[in-house]
């Protein structure tokens, strides 16, 4: 995907301060970027250096870091920006990061369903916690049940110094995400769907979407039943998806699925500009989950983002949505 972060001369003077502390971790400790940088970000969440050889270098560094007058979402971008740079180094299967505008787009979009109201979310392929934590900033209420889980042991480690360093109350859990997820239901799950076959056959069996292709299991229609799983009744389902989701269901098996299990309200293509390629291109999907009562009728929003660069473009389309938002029968 694009990388696009919006920068303002706090989010700079962090990632310089952040990226600084951990190549000089990464030198002394000869590690990869992205495990430096999580050492360096769990140092300055505890105030405490454990490279004692370069101490001389990183306690300056930290006290630069805690001089700045930043807010939380300074300091996601500042990691978001670092995360980046070791992502690139080292690229990785699901070891990448959704860009910013998106981050923005679904936080904007959780925000006009909540309103002010308390609420709880999961992730359940959280990564390094960039989109919840995102999502959490945007929030016009300060009191969130926050979850994540992801089977990735650097990314947890991450996602924890992430939050616990922008002062979020997440609770994570260190497991595969389509595995039972000891939380109780939630009003919001959102996620990056992971794209591609599903290697654990024995957990795959547990779910009803196991066979859409009747091959393999595909771990973005798994995560998609266990996003429902995870759901209150009426809870709402964010999600990027990949634009074959629909494609990929040949025997109609997801089709009828959601004719029972859930109503979709949103599907939102995003512009093929914002990928490497056109066939890793992806959409918003908003749906909610049905209950046996839900009857009343939803206008769906269908719509096609405008290129980012096209201000005026963006602007109606934001109009647009969010008076869908306002207006919706929901």
């Amino acid at each position: 995907m694009e990388e696009i972060v919006l920068q303002t001369t706090t989010v700079s003077e962090l990632f310089t301060i952040i990226d600084q502390a951990t190549l000089y971790t990464k030198k002394e400790r000869k590690s990869d970027y992205l495990t430096a940088l999580c050492e360096t970000a769990e140092g300055l969440v505890q105030d405490e250096i454990k490279a004692e050889t370069i101490a001389d270098k990183l306690k300056p560094l930290y006290e630069r870091f805690y001089s700045q007058k930043m807010t939380a979402e300074d300091v996601r971008r500042s990691l978001q920006l670092a995360l980046l740079k070791g992502m690139k180094a080292s690229p990785q299967p699901n070891h990448e990061l959704t860009p910013d505008t998106l981050v923005l787009l679904m936080g904007h979009m959780v925000a006009m369903l909540a309103g002010k109201k308390p609420f709880s979310i999961l992730d359940p392929a959280v990564g390094a916690a960039n989109l919840l934590t995102g999502i959490m900033n945007q929030s016009a209420t300060d009191e969130i049940q926050a979850f994540g889980v992801d089977a990735d042991p650097l990314l947890i480690r991450l996602a924890a110094a992430n939050a616990n360093l922008q002062q979020k109350a997440v609770q994570l859990f260190h497991q595969d995400g389509l595995k039972p997820i000891l939380a109780d239901p939630v009003d919001y799950v959102v996620c990056d769907l992971p794209i591609g076959v599903y290697p654990d056959q024995e957990t795959a069996k547990n779910y009803r979407l196991n066979d859409v292709d009747p091959k393999q299991p595909l771990i973005h229609f798994l995560f998609v039943e266990q996003a429902l799983r995870m759901l209150k009744d009426e809870g709402y389902f964010l999600a990027l998806v990949p634009n074959h989701l629909f494609a990929d269901d040949q025997g109609h098996a997801f089709h009828d699925f959601l004719q029972k299990k859930a109503t979709i309200l949103a599907l939102i293509q995003l512009p093929v500009s914002l990928f490497l390629r056109a066939d890793q291109a992806k959409s918003i999907l908003l749906m909610q989950k049905k209950t046996d009562i839900q009857d009343h009728a939803k206008q769906a929003l269908l719509a096609e983002m405008p290129d980012f660069s096209n201000e005026v473009k963006m602007r109606k389309f934001m109009q647009q949505l969010d008076h869908w938002f306002l207006h919706r029968s929901v």
